[in-house]
């Protein structure tokens, strides 16, 4: 069964900016990913890399960054009260994630005041060429609740 709209698609992968060594992988986590194919799960650049693929395949894309998490952008930092970070010690060039409105957002610590926090907004993979390996686990037809709620349901989905 060939990678389109409408198929759920479970694969294994690992990325890092083009020419240097991979920063994260599904494998470190034991589970491949699950998405949605045609509905935005991920990057639009690696979307479009495994159309027309099948289980089993594997492959090495690179996706420029305006197809992967678009070009940084200056000014995109916002100062929150450190209290919204609990005990962590933070530092400058540090990496967490924030529970916010719209969900989980990946920022970068700036600066570290008394009472705020300085934070870069930007993806951390923004602005980057980033190379992919890929490893195919399963292609299957989504299910028509998966179809409704846009995204997959069950191992390596969403639970609700």
């Amino acid at each position: 069964m060939k990678i389109e709209k409408d198929k759920v698609v479970r694969f294994h992968y690992s990325v890092g900016p083009v020419g240097q060594p991979s920063e994260e992988s599904s494998k470190e986590r034991g589970e491949p990913l699950a998405i949605l194919a045609g509905h935005g799960n991920i990057i639009p650049g690696l979307e479009k890399a495994m159309e027309g693929r099948e289980t089993g395949d594997t492959f090495e894309v690179d996706v420029p960054a305006v197809d992967a998490y678009g070009e940084r952008r200056e000014g995109l930092s916002q100062r929150i009260p450190k209290k919204h970070f609990g005990t962590v010690k933070l530092e400058p060039g540090m990496q967490v994630v924030l529970n916010t409105n719209f969900g989980p957002r990946a920022v970068t610590i700036e600066k570290v005041g008394m009472t705020a926090v300085d934070v870069d907004l930007n993806h951390p993979m923004a602005g980057k060429d980033l190379h992919f390996d890929i490893e195919i686990v399963e292609v299957r037809d989504a299910t028509p609740e998966e179809l409704e709620h846009g995204h997959v349901h069950g191992d390596g989905g969403h639970h609700h």
